[in-house]
């Protein structure tokens, strides 16, 4: 998705469409509980901008109209507030080129990090494959980070702690962060963390609690 001839308002309109539609997804599945959660899509590169959900929102009701342009910063350009985390998702679009990101708060995610306070580890798995991964090759580790309500400080802990071929992080006591080229490939990518964590979570703790 790039910016429209217009300038950024085509390319907004569009976005926020989009938005709309995997938030009222998102939520459907009881991941967006509340006001919980945000999403985001970029709209241009250079500047960066990037459309986010505007803070505050059920987000089974938000609309088009509920979505915030935001510059690489995370501050907002056009439209109403944006997410606090809208600095956040910046930080992800620019370490990783990804051109949508998908923030979640699932049950799983915010279990599984109290359990796997050091990462989770998946392998054997054909869901892996969801992620570009193959099943039947080395173990990887999906990320786990402390939380902190500093934009800067939780973006340097990302930056520190990402597996360059997972395209996700769990964020303690919070919840799951996910990226993809588009929104698409964020949704997909998302809905297969989440099940590779809900299976995880069946499985029996280690009596050590490591890995």
């Amino acid at each position: 998705m790039t910016t429209g001839a217009g300038g950024d308002v085509p390319a907004l309109a569009e976005a926020a469409a989009v938005l709309a539609a995997e938030a009222a997804r998102f939520a459907s599945f009881g991941w967006m509980r509340g006001t919980s959660g945000n999403l985001s899509v970029v709209t241009g590169r250079d500047p960066l901008r990037l459309a986010v959900t505007a803070s505050g929102i059920d987000k089974g009701e938000l609309t088009a109209a509920d979505v915030v342009l935001v510059d690489g910063d995370g501050t907002a350009v056009r439209g109403g507030r944006p997410s606090t985390e809208a600095a956040l998702h910046a930080r992800v679009v620019r370490l990783t080129g990804a051109g949508a990101v998908v923030h979640v708060h699932t049950v799983a995610s915010v279990a599984m990090a109290r359990r796997r306070p050091a990462g989770v580890v998946l392998r054997g798995l054909e869901m892996l494959k969801g992620l570009g991964l193959p099943a039947d090759g080395p173990a990887v580790v999906l990320p786990v980070i402390a939380n902190s309500q500093d934009m800067r400080v939780l973006g340097d802990r990302l930056a520190a702690a990402r597996e360059p071929d997972v395209p996700a992080v769990v964020v303690a006591g919070h919840g799951l962060y996910v990226w993809g080229a588009d929104p698409r490939e964020a949704r997909h990518r998302t809905e297969v963390v989440e099940w590779l964590l809900e299976l995880a979570l069946l499985e029996p703790p280690d009596p050590d609690g490591g890995r």
